[in-house]
């Protein structure tokens, strides 16, 4: 089976640009599934860096078909400025095609205000939200009132939603959030613009990726965030609006369960969070600032930094059970050059002796007073940039991998020893499932 669905083993940011990048070479259509311009894939190529939010990150490849997905809420504003930019760069591929599905859902501005007036406004702990509308324009498409691409498309059918949508959202800024209502005639005149420019990109997408898979085409599924994000089973309520796991791919793209062969769980050699929760391994690593630095942990989305720690095993346990989580790619390992002892948390305890180590628990209230349990292990000083084989990798830096196997029972299949695209130890295909190295 050639289908390969690429997900986050964490809170997100692993890295799943790069690898989505370096598996989209030999993919034939790339797929985004799920989320929106509140996640941000980071790609290396030759030293210039491209940041990506809605497009797929196998848009710089040519001769592919790239697709976002039904499940992907769509700003048109953010898709179109990212369409030009490639285009301006010089990098959207000649014979690549782009295409958008007719029923994805629509940001409003409308979303996007809402979004940071609660944020503001609440009251209690914030979600750390990026402000970008995401959360709202899932909450219309829960209560069937969401605007698709298909209803932009059409002038009747779109003046007719949002002239109802702007009523109830007026009244939730202007009555409850003390704010200034939004405009809908400005919007409307805003927004049919916005649809005769995607016009030609928009498509009935399940059909063009089933139709691939029909001629044995392999098809690469790219999710957005990390698992330990997804609303369901993500450390909730401090998550985002979708789900990030892999069953997510079939919903998000239109396509059945028995057509995935592979998923890829992307894992970090350390640990980070973007906004709030909470963060076991957080506050116990003498190095936190030296990962942040080194690791250039910065949002690709909104520039915040990044918590950063040691790595968390449970989450990727977690992440493993929850996604089928077939082979690990492991990221920013040449990160942790240089530490001469290396922490891997196996578990939690809390303050009366409760232990987690199979999964992440539920309850916030819980959770937020685990202490990590690690494992310490000797680290390496070799710079490991120029590695292209497993044994070029220091002994200590091949223990960490292995350790890390031998923890998720999950092999490794991939690991980055920098961020340029040629900076990897390539350990397996999971299009044919040949060992390479």
């Amino acid at each position: 089976m050639a289908s390969v669905v690429v997900v986050g083993a964490q809170w997100g940011d692993e890295g799943k640009g790069k690898v989505v990048d370096l598996y989209a070479e030999e993919a034939d259509v790339i797929a985004r599934f799920q989320g929106g311009n509140n996640a941000g894939h980071t790609i290396v190529v030759k030293g210039e860096k491209t940041i990506l939010h809605l497009i797929p990150s196998g848009i710089l490849h040519d001769h592919k078909i790239c697709i976002i997905g039904n499940g992907v809420v769509v700003d048109p504003v953010v898709l179109i400025e990212e369409i030009d930019t490639l285009e301006k760069r010089k990098i959207f591929p000649l014979h690549t095609k782009l295409f958008v599905s007719e029923s994805a859902h629509v940001i409003m501005p409308y979303h996007r205000r809402l979004d940071v007036a609660r944020e503001s406004h609440g009251t209690g702990k914030k979600i750390g939200t990026t402000g970008r509308g995401i959360g709202p324009a899932y909450e219309d498409k829960a209560a069937r009132v969401g605007i698709r691409i298909c209803d932009l498309l059409d002038a009747e059918v779109f003046k007719e939603k949002l002239k109802r949508n702007v009523e109830e959202k007026n009244f939730y800024l202007t009555r409850l959030f003390r704010e200034e209502p939004v405009d809908g005639e400005a919007i409307y005149d805003e927004y049919q613009a916005y649809a005769e420019r995607l016009r030609g990109y928009v498509a009935d997408t399940s059909l063009i990726i089933n139709q691939e898979i029909k001629e044995g085409k392999k098809i690469l599924f790219e999710g957005a965030q990390g698992t330990h994000l997804d609303i369901d089973h993500g450390t909730f309520p401090f998550v985002t609006s979708s789900n990030t796991v892999a069953g997510s791919a079939c919903c998000g793209a239109g396509v059945g369960p028995t057509t995935i062969g592979a998923v890829i769980g992307i894992c970090k050699a350390y640990t980070t969070r973007v906004g709030e929760g909470p963060f076991p391994t957080e506050g116990t690593c003498e190095f936190c600032d030296r990962l942040q630095e080194r690791g250039q942990e910065f949002g690709a989305t909104t520039g915040r930094k990044r918590r950063c720690a040691w790595l968390d095993i449970v989450l990727v346990r977690q992440a493993i059970r929850v996604s089928g989580v077939t082979g690990l790619a492991l990221t920013k390992l040449d990160v942790l050059t240089g530490i001469e002892k290396l922490k891997i948390c196996v578990g939690y305890r809390t303050p009366w002796g409760e232990e987690f180590t199979a999964s992440v628990p539920a309850n916030q209230r819980v959770f937020e007073q685990c202490r990590p349990i690690y494992e310490e292990m000797d680290g390496w000083t070799e710079d490991i940039g120029e590695a292209r084989y497993i044994k070029e990798l220091p002994k200590n830096a091949r223990r960490y991998i292995e350790r890390l196997e031998a923890l998720a029972a999950t092999e490794m299949i991939l690991v980055s020893v920098g961020a340029g695209r040629e900076e990897t130890i390539i350990l397996k295909n999971p299009f044919n499932q040949v060992k390479l190295s």
